[in-house]
């Protein structure tokens, strides 16, 4: 009891943090742990409620949050698919539903951050899914983006010697802002699709980077081109390296130097 004491904050200080989010463009959201707790944010004006990894099976909590309407972020941090089905059902009644692929440890070890449930959840659910990251660093962040998550919960503190059950495993603020925007990269990354057939950002670069057909040696005029007489230089705005057996055995009309970039009408065939 202590503990809590010491941690929770009063009404007044609640919508003191309400008023700071809405202030600065946020939305205020909170984790019910009961029934009261519900009614307090309901005072406050949450905007989303968060149902943490151990209340997915307290139905009258999810019953009561479902009655509020507003978005909510279900964890499943703690839960089997059976009990996530039926939170799920209840939630999705009036609320829309993401769900969170979670692992209650911290912090959380790779072989345990279940990335595989995600595409797992967005197709027995069709919602979007998000992640509640208790993983050291971004790397598990950053491929559940990459996987699809959407919405990201991370423990953040001022400072990791502060007083609180989560304090240590948590990222400081410019980790964090590394963290998001990295997230941010990933989303755009991962809206804005690519056309591997379309080459006109890289026109300029082809002509610099490629190959065109060159001279290896002097060559005399009447000469038969060989391979050998070959040699592949940039930059790519001659006859391309990609045809160079259309030169072999034609005729050159007039003699060559090295590196003297071929052209259709050097030769007489």
């Amino acid at each position: 009891m202590e503990y809590f004491r010491r941690t929770a904050f009063s009404e007044k200080q609640w919508k003191e943090l309400k008023e700071v989010c809405r202030s600065n463009g946020v939305r205020f959201l909170s984790s019910p742990f009961s029934l009261e707790a519900v009614d307090l944010l309901e005072i406050v004006g949450v905007d989303v409620y968060k149902i943490p990894s151990g209340e997915v099976s307290n139905i009258p909590l999810l019953e009561k949050v479902a009655g509020t309407g507003k978005p909510v972020l279900l964890s499943s941090g703690m839960s089997n698919w059976a009990e996530l089905d039926a939170a799920f059902s209840i939630l999705s009644q009036r609320s829309a539903v993401t769900v969170m692929q979670c692992t209650s440890a911290y912090p959380c070890p790779a072989e345990r951050v279940g990335l595989n449930v995600i595409g797992e959840m967005r197709q027995r659910y069709n919602t979007t899914v998000g992640f509640s990251d208790h993983f050291e660093g971004c790397a598990a962040a950053f491929a559940a983006a990459a996987l699809g998550a959407t919405i990201f919960e991370k423990h953040l503190t001022f400072s990791r010697k502060m007083y609180g059950s989560d304090a240590a495993n948590a990222m400081e603020a410019k980790e964090f802002a590394e963290y998001c925007a990295g997230l941010h990269d990933i989303s755009r990354m991962m809206n804005s699709k690519v056309n591997k057939d379309d080459l006109s950002p890289y026109l300029d670069m082809k002509l610099i980077f490629e190959k065109s057909v060159v001279a290896a040696r002097p060559i005399s005029a009447g000469t038969e081109v060989t391979f050998e007489d070959l040699a592949f230089k940039k930059p790519g705005d001659g006859i391309p390296a990609a045809n160079y057996k259309l030169l072999l055995g034609r005729t050159l009309v007039r003699d060559v130097a090295p590196d003297h970039k071929f052209l259709e009408k050097d030769f007489s065939n």
